[in-house]
């Protein structure tokens, strides 16, 4: 399970050091790409092959399953770590995460989200303010 938030910088090549911890987790290859609200996910192969079965599953007559499969598979690449525990991250989904030198690496259960510092703040800060709310809409999932 991941878990836990982490600071790195990229670099200006677009690579990231991902936390010790994780890159454990994640094993040998693993797989990025689009994530929801302007961050990256990053699944390890065995929990990407569910999430791919998954999205297969859905109906190819439904426009938005086609679009949203179209979104996370598009941007999905498969990511390998260079001497110094770093990953490449292609030029789309920086851009699409609006990454540029500050970040923040997330551990959320069974994936990692890359986010923009800034993004990630802010993001954070409209969440805490509403975060009993998120709760008790959650509460029907016996959380």
């Amino acid at each position: 399970m991941f878990m836990g938030e982490y600071r790195h910088n990229i670099d200006v090549k677009g690579r990231l050091i991902v936390p010790a911890k994780f890159r454990e987790q994640l094993g040998d290859t693993f797989v990025i790409t689009r994530g929801l609200d302007r961050c990256i996910f990053g699944y390890p192969a065995d929990e990407w092959k569910q999430v791919e079965e998954k999205l297969k599953s859905l109906p190819l007559t439904k426009k938005d399953a086609r679009a949203f499969t179209r979104f996370f598979f598009s941007g999905a690449t498969e990511c390998e770590w260079d001497k110094q525990g770093r990953i490449l991250i292609p030029a789309p989904l920086l851009s699409y995460a609006k990454l540029e030198k500050e970040c923040v690496v997330l551990g959320v259960s069974n994936r990692i989200e890359i986010w923009s510092k800034d993004l990630w703040e802010e993001y954070f800060q409209e969440s805490e303010a509403s975060f009993a709310d998120i709760a008790e809409n959650l509460i029907d999932f016996d959380l």
